[in-house]
């Protein structure tokens, strides 16, 4: 399992990635990884999630850029203290490769600003051997 964690203007971004072995078909080049996100407000200020910007990059050196509204059909509001938790997926044509990228993040007095996701590994457990 790979972790990152990372602290913008008191949005605490944490993430635990792990290789899902029963939605991966390495003999067609496919390997998919779940990852868990926690977003705590550790702030002052009430923020809300409004998009998402994921940068994935395979074995190869391969670079995809997610974009889009909100994570798994959520914009949550997080008040100070609160957080939220979702997981999702990841699909790869490598046994392994990096995710990192930015939740775009507005305060209730309308103040944007990003809140880093720092850097996480999705690797198969014997794809380092």
């Amino acid at each position: 399992m790979s972790t990152s964690e990372a602290v913008t203007q008191g949005i605490r971004v944490h993430v635990e990635a792990q290789y899902d072995p029963t939605r991966s078909m390495p003999h067609l080049n496919r390997w998919f990884f779940l990852y868990t996100v926690r977003i705590t407000n550790e702030g002052s200020v009430t923020a809300q999630l409004i998009s998402r910007h994921w940068i994935i990059t395979d074995a190869t050196g391969h670079v995809e850029e997610v974009r889009g509204p909100g994570v798994v059909g959520e914009q949550p509001v997080l008040a100070p203290g609160q957080s939220f938790e979702y997981t999702s997926g990841c699909p790869l044509s490598t046994p392994f490769g990096t995710m990192r990228g930015t939740y775009q993040m507005v305060t209730a007095d309308g103040r944007r600003f990003d809140a880093e996701i720092a850097p996480f590994t999705l690797s198969e457990p014997h794809a380092l051997n």
